[in-house]
C-alpha cells in the first residue's frame, strides 16, 4: 500500500532509476523497479534494456516483471526482434531479447529463422535426460500406454499437432496453465499442452492439465477416460495421488474395460480386482512400478529408453507458437 502511495508521485524522468532498481540483485527491489515502470508504461530503452539483462541472466518472469513486458509487448516486440538480428549486439543482448521474444509471445514471436535455431536445438538435445520426468512427492497424476501401441492415445485424449520435445521441455509445458482460447461454439474454451515421454521399460507416460485431458466430474471421468485410452492402446493406467488431500487412486483398463481399480481416501480404502490371483496391491507408489513404470525410478535405475517425447495442444486450430514462456531444453 505504501509503496503504490509512492509510486504515484513519480513520472516518465524517473524510468531511467526504476529500471536501474529492477536489476537489482534483491528480488524484493527488483519488483519495486518493475511496479515502477508498469505505472508508468512508457516507452523506455533503460525499461527495455533491463527486460533484456533479466532474460539473458536466466531470471524468471513471474510478477511485475511478466507484467511489465506484457504491457509493453506491442512497443518492444519489434525492437527485440532488431536486437536478434543486429550483428552489433552482444550474445547475451541477442539471448535475452531472442527469450523475451518467446516469453511475452511464444514461438510465433520469432522469425523464420530463429524458429529453426530452436527447432534444430531441440532435435540435438532429443536423447537422454529422462531423469526429469514428475515425481510423485505431494500430488500428481499421469497415464501409462504400451510403447508400442502409444499413436492412439493422441487421438483418444483429443491431441493435436505433435511435436518431437527433450523430457524437460515437455514437463515444463505440460506443468503450465491453459490459455485463453475463445471459440464459437466456446466463448469460455481454454487449452493446455501435454506431454507424451519416450519409450521408458516399454511404457509411455501422459502429462498434463488433469482438467482439461480427463475432465471436471472426477471419478466418472476418470474411468471413461483410461477406458477410452485402453480401447485406443490395448492397455492403459491412470494414476492420481494428491499427499495433501488425502487421495490415492488408480485404474487399470485393456481393450476398453476396467479390469483393476483401487481408491483410498478419507481414511477409507477399496479394491476391485477380477483376477483374484494377482498380488499386485496397494496405493499408487506401492503398484505404479508392477504396473507399468515409476517414475520416481526413471533414470535411477536402469531405465531401458526408446524414441523421443512428443507434446501436442488440445485444440486442432491452435498450434505450439501462440502459448508464452520460457521452456528449458
Amino acid at each position: 500500500m505504501a509503496q503504490g502511495r509512492l509510486l504515484r508521485f513519480f513520472d516518465e524522468r524517473c524510468a531511467g532509476r526504476y529500471a536501474a532498481l529492477a536489476l537489482d540483485p534483491d528480488r524484493w527491489l527488483s519488483n519495486v523497479g518493475y511496479a515502477g515502470l508498469l505505472r508508468l508504461r512508457v516507452d523506455s530503452e533503460a525499461g527495455l534494456r533491463a527486460l533484456v539483462e533479466k532474460a539473458a541472466r536466466g531470471g524468471d518472469f513471474y510478477g511485475e516483471p511478466g507484467k511489465y513486458l506484457h504491457a509493453m509487448w506491442d512497443s518492444y516486440a519489434p525492437r527485440l526482434r532488431e536486437l536478434c538480428r543486429d550483428p552489433a549486439s552482444s550474445q547475451p543482448v541477442r539471448r535475452g531479447a531472442l527469450g523475451l521474444l518467446i516469453e511475452g509471445g511464444g514461438l510465433d514471436a520469432l522469425d523464420e529463422r530463429d524458429r529453426m535455431l530452436v527447432e534444430r536445438l531441440v532435435r540435438v538435445k532429443l536423447p537422454g535426460g529422462v531423469r526429469a520426468v514428475p515425481d510423485t512427492q505431494l500430488s500428481a497424476w499421469w497415464l501409462a500406454v504400451p510403447g508400442a501401441t502409444y499413436e492412439g492415445v493422441f487421438e483418444a485424449l483429443g491431441l493435436h499437432d505433435p511435436r518431437p520435445v527433450t523430457v524437460q521441455t515437455g514437463v515444463a509445458a505440460a506443468m503450465c496453465e491453459e490459455v485463453r482460447s475463445p471459440s464459437p461454439k466456446d466463448p469460455s474454451r481454454g487449452i493446455s499442452r501435454a506431454f507424451v515421454t519416450p519409450e521408458l521399460d516399454g511404457w509411455r507416460l501422459v502429462f498434463g492439465q488433469f482438467r482439461q485431458l480427463v475432465g471436471y466430474d472426477d471419478w466418472n471421468d476418470m474411468v471413461a477416460t483410461v477406458e477410452r485410452v485402453s480401447a485406443a492402446c490395448g492397455k492403459a493406467q491412470l494414476f492420481f495421488v494428491d499427499d495433501a488431500g488425502g487421495a490415492d487412486i488408480w485404474f487399470a483398463a485393456e481393450d476398453g474395460r476396467m479390469v483393476r481399480q483401487y481408491a483410498a481416501e478419507g481414511g477409507w480404502d477399496e479394491e476391485d480386482d477380477e483376477d483374484e490371483d494377482d498380488d499386485i496391491t496397494g496405493g499408487v507408489r506401492d503398484v505404479c512400478g508392477d504396473l507399468s513404470v515409476d517414475p520416481d525410478l526413471v533414470g535411477v535405475l536402469d531405465t531401458v529408453v526408446r524414441g523421443h517425447g512428443w507434446l501436442a495442444v488440445t485444440a486442432p486450430d491452435m498450434g505450439h507458437g501462440q502459448f508464452p514462456g520460457l521452456l528449458p531444453v
